[in-house]
């Protein structure tokens, strides 16, 4: 399938069942304006939706995955007296949060194949992506304290559940960055490739989710979500169910 380009901001591109969408503001980082978070929505809920989609990766375009929300535009309003606009702009981030949401809550694997610098916001965009691959050239790195922010999108709930308490408080904290190979140590990514392979390895793996029975990726997502605050005697029920589910599910196999 063509490239189909949401917004300038935007690219999405289908190939054999896995939809790669493009971060596209290289010349900033890729970093996010409220047009590209909203267009990122459009096309994460397209993805979420098609029926040819079976996995779906989040890149950015150039040497850089994201920064993050763009600077200019976050200095800008650090610097700026409270007024009342403060309510439009907690409103705002609520539905950034959602959307990040959208990868966390989908049915489908989602991929975040990170190709350079990510901090700020698109930690918490990676945080809630399935998978996490990294570049030799990726730097992590949660950012928000050296503007004197505390941090959106999410990021405080998927990191604490991706590392545990003690490291998601070091990472948010800290604002330490993070190399390739320390962030994989560390457990904020999961694989680390030459940047020259980064794209074919994560497509490999992309590819082989997206032959399997969709259904069976759907309840293994809801198992693993219900997981993450529910006891042990529910996720066996739950287990139970599911895995029954998928059985009467499954294609039947050519004889």
């Amino acid at each position: 399938m063509e490239p189909e380009e949401v917004t300038a901001e935007i690219l999405c591109e289908v190939d054999q069942g896995v939809a790669t969408i493009t971060l596209r503001r290289p010349e900033t980082l890729n970093a996010f304006t409220p047009t590209m978070t909203l267009a990122l929505d459009e096309a994460l809920a397209a993805m979420e939706q098609s029926d040819d989609v079976r996995c779906v990766i989040v890149t950015g375009a150039g040497r850089g995955f994201s920064a993050g929300g763009d600077l200019k535009a976050m200095k800008a309003r650090v610097a700026a007296p409270q007024t009342t606009a403060l309510g439009p702009r907690i409103d705002s981030l609520r539905r950034s949060a959602q959307i990040f949401r959208r990868l966390h809550d989908m049915a489908k694997p989602t991929i975040a194949m990170i190709n350079g610098p990510c901090a700020g916001m698109a930690m918490s965009l990676v945080g809630a992506c399935d998978l996490r691959f990294a570049g030799t050239s990726a730097v992590l790195t949660a950012a928000y304290m050296n503007l004197g922010l505390a941090g959106d999108c999410g990021g405080s709930w998927y990191w604490t559940q991706i590392l545990g308490t003690a490291k998601a408080r070091r990472l948010l904290l800290m604002c330490e960055k993070f190399g390739a190979d320390a962030a994989r140590d560390f457990g904020l990514v999961h694989e680390v490739w030459p940047d020259d392979e980064l794209h074919g390895r994560t497509m490999a793996i992309a590819s082989a989710m997206a032959a399997r029975t969709p259904s069976a990726m759907r309840y293994a997502k809801e198992a693993l979500a219900a997981a993450e605050s529910g006891t042990i005697d529910h996720q066996l029920s739950l287990e139970a169910m599911i895995h029954a589910l998928s059985g009467f599910d499954r294609p039947k196999r050519e004889s």
